[in-house]
């Protein structure tokens, strides 16, 4: 039992605690299931919308901007952009033969524009949250099912050490209470990388989202400035 690796030791485990321990792998697979693919869409996030502001940005008409912006669909800046500039098209479209016209136009079309800009805006950071709460539930969630395993494996090494009587010693019931604690070395290993990424993600999206607002601030009065001319 000394020399007796971890693999041995799960294998020797009570089948609750087996249980337990499964629930706990398959956790940990997801999470990192989880963590490796949102570290991938936020870095391609990250990368096309650094493409996407220095072709706002460069005094390119909003029009060419919209066309080479096709592409940009895991930008969440850039489909605001996109669902902003359709919805501006629609107000465009209705011209302008009178100021009085105008002043209508310009007053609701804009309102649309902008409440399109915070549906869309919501839209994105949903989409960004996705599987975040997965992660939140591992992170917590983990370290309590692998206490719980713990619990059993103790108790019933302190049954075995009850009924052993006096034959029963610290050396009988050991190897039983080390299996126990396996559990707890399970739970927060998988708990531990949720808990770090779901943090850093979240403030990722926090990031995301200041700059979705500064930006459909700024769209909101180019447009304004666009279409009054």
């Amino acid at each position: 039992m000394e020399n007796m690796g971890i693999i041995e030791m799960l294998l020797e485990t009570g089948p609750v605690v087996k249980v337990v321990l499964l629930m706990l792998i398959g956790s940990s697979v997801l999470s990192w299931t989880i963590i490796f693919a949102k570290w991938t869409a936020f870095r391609q996030a990250s990368k096309q919308s650094t493409i996407f502001m220095e072709l706002f940005w460069n005094g390119k008409s909003l029009d060419n901007i919209f066309s080479e912006t096709r592409n940009l669909t895991a930008s969440p800046v850039s489909n605001v952009f996109r669902s902003g500039y359709q919805e501006f098209q629609k107000l465009n479209s209705k011209g302008k033969d009178s100021p009085a016209q105008a002043a209508e136009i310009v007053s609701q079309g804009l309102e649309n524009v902008q409440r399109t800009l915070r549906k869309t805006t919501s839209k994105e950071l949903l989409r960004m949250e996705s599987m975040l709460p997965q992660l939140a539930t591992v992170a917590s969630a983990a370290p309590f099912v692998g206490l719980f395993g713990t619990v059993w494996g103790i108790m019933n090494s302190f049954k075995a050490l009850g009924a052993g009587g006096n034959a029963a010693t610290l050396e009988v019931v050991a190897p039983g209470i080390a299996d126990a604690l396996v559990a707890t070395a399970v739970g927060l290993a998988a708990a531990i990388p949720a808990v770090i990424a779901y943090n850093q993600y979240a403030n990722r999206i926090r990031t995301f989202k200041s700059d979705l607002d500064g930006f459909s601030s700024d769209f909101t009065n180019i447009l304004k400035r666009s279409y009054l001319g």
